[in-house]
């Protein structure tokens, strides 16, 4: 697939990818089950991230008022100890900076703020996580 994983990273069973290339994640970040990677427009994973299972990270849509509907495509960037919870949402253009969270079942269609803790439809910024984070996000599943 031209993926670039760091160690002790993981991708678990029934993830979906677009393309291949146009892929990154550091080391020890984990994505869980089913989640739908749309990386046309670029993926870009830091290290001790956590993508919760069913999440969806989409980074291409099309322009409804061109003639023509034509596509468009932009990337997705993660930096280092994010969280993204179940069944989350993140749409192309989008930024999710330094150990900020994006709840369950939230919608991103907008850059996050270092540290900052997202959720709802559309994601809004409720309060701001510690900063003094050393937790990795590498783990084993029992089953795969």
């Amino acid at each position: 697939m031209k993926f670039k994983i760091g160690k002790n990273a993981s991708i678990h069973l029934g993830c979906r990818f677009n393309t291949s290339g146009l892929f990154s994640m550091g080391t020890n970040s984990t994505i869980n089950q089913y989640c739908h990677m749309d990386n046309r427009g670029g993926i870009y994973i830091g290290s001790n991230v956590s993508i919760s299972d069913q999440v969806s990270i989409v980074t291409a849509d099309h322009d409804f008022g061109d003639e023509m509907c034509i596509a468009r495509k932009d990337e997705v960037i993660i930096e280092d100890y994010v969280f993204i919870g179940y069944g989350a949402k993140i749409f192309k253009n989008v930024k999710m900076y330094y150990g900020s969270v994006l709840g369950g079942a939230s919608l991103l269609t907008k850059d996050t703020l270092p540290y900052g803790i997202y959720y709802g439809v559309p994601a809004k910024f409720k309060k701001e996580r510690r900063k003094d984070l050393k937790h990795t996000s590498m783990y084993k599943r029992l089953f795969h």
